[in-house]
């Protein structure tokens, strides 16, 4: 975990915490460093939080993917089109919808997530 330059590890780890460091290992899938031109991707990045005297530091140990900045972008809007306004409609709220309008549950999801959620304006909708 710590170079130390030959120090034991655990000592290292001993006199950090007599100093007032608190080190935490983190279990990241990935890490993303945006700059204005383009992102580096870490994946099966090794990351560790440091605290010291309220002030955070991380550390990022791996091999980063450098790819044009927005070029991830359209992966994340697809996977969003795919489960993300609809997985926060509440499956309760679905049911309300179609039990008062009448409709399938996929009507009653897509009136729902057009309204933001709002239960009154989606089965207004059906009116």
């Amino acid at each position: 975990m710590f170079g130390g330059g030959g120090m034991n590890p655990r000592k290292m780890q001993q006199m950090m915490k007599q100093m007032g460091i608190d080190v935490t290992e983190m279990d990241a899938e990935e890490v993303i460093i945006r700059t204005a031109e383009e992102e580096l991707v870490f994946t099966d990045a090794q990351v560790t939080r440091m605290d010291a005297q309220g002030t955070e530091t991380y550390q990022v140990v791996g091999e980063p993917e450098t790819r044009e900045r927005g070029a991830g972008d359209a992966d994340a809007e697809a996977a969003e089109d795919k489960s993300g306004a609809d997985d926060a409609i509440p499956d309760e709220d679905v049911q309300l919808v179609v039990e008062r309008a009448g409709v399938t549950p996929d009507e009653a999801r897509e009136a729902l997530a057009m309204e933001d959620g709002d239960l009154a304006a989606a089965i207004s909708r059906f009116e």
